[in-house]
């Protein structure tokens, strides 16, 4: 069985950066928080899963369960949130399933 500890990784840079961003932009804070702590989740279950333990399967499902249940309410207002929600449900399936049913 192969687990990929890419997508984590993937996420783990699109949190860290999107929250530096959104902190530079309109100094929020929050997001700045937000953004490293759901990213160094994602970058800790990533370096899990490539020692191959299964925790890191579960703490990036859970680090997208976070993700997406975070952004869903503000996928009205514009294109980042849509994307958030998109690739942390996409992420999160992908570990779902390798946790679940492989």
């Amino acid at each position: 069985m192969v687990r990929s500890p890419i997508p984590a990784f993937g996420m783990s840079l699109l949190c860290i950066l999107g929250g530096g961003i959104a902190f530079m932009k309109k100094s929020s804070m929050p997001s700045l928080i937000a953004g490293v702590t759901v990213g160094m989740l994602y970058l800790f279950s990533g370096a899990q899963i490539a020692d191959g333990r299964r925790s890191g399967l579960q703490g990036a499902l859970a680090a997208s369960a976070l993700l997406t249940a975070s952004s869903l309410p503000r996928i009205t207002k514009g294109p980042i949130p849509k994307l958030l929600a998109m690739s942390s449900a996409v992420v999160g399936f992908y570990y779902a399933r390798k946790l679940f049913l492989e």
